[in-house]
């Protein structure tokens, strides 16, 4: 059974070179196409904001995953996420890329624990099947488990 827990609202206004506002006002900054498509210098976009909620949701998988193992992370273990922009053909499209450093983790057991937290990870479950998602440990490929 589904259960809601949190709903998040935002309000868009200009597209990509306009403003967002959350309902809460927690977010309220100027956006804008990135830098290195014209856009101006000190403003987000789209992307970094996408990239920074997968990142930080993914981490916190990775924290329930090692809490289910009675693990602790190390507090100096990082999730990275790069998002890219593209097209193709008229369409435009994201993917991801997210690499995750473990912290006294050996590589394999490091492999396990991202394969579980991409199965949890809500970012995960949301975009599997709709965008590519590739997954490092330390900078390395890690196999995707298709569950």
């Amino acid at each position: 059974m589904k259960k809601t827990l949190y709903t998040a609202d935002a309000t868009a206004t200009g597209g990509r070179s306009g403003h967002v506002r959350s309902a809460d006002a927690v977010i309220d900054m100027d956006m804008s196409v990135p830098e290195g498509l014209g856009g101006k210098k000190g403003a987000t976009n789209p992307e970094q904001l996408f990239a920074a909620g997968y990142a930080s949701c993914f981490q916190q998988a990775l924290i329930v995953v090692a809490g289910r193992q009675k693990e602790r992370l190390d507090p100096a273990s990082t999730v990275q996420c790069s998002v890219t922009l593209f097209q193709d053909g008229e369409a435009y499209g994201l993917s991801a890329v997210l690499n995750v450093d473990l912290k006294g983790v050996d590589q394999q057991k490091a492999l396990a624990m991202v394969n579980e937290a991409h199965q949890i990870c809500p970012y995960s479950v949301g975009t599997r099947g709709n965008m590519e998602v590739e997954l490092k440990v330390a900078g390395q490929d890690a196999p995707v488990d298709a569950k």
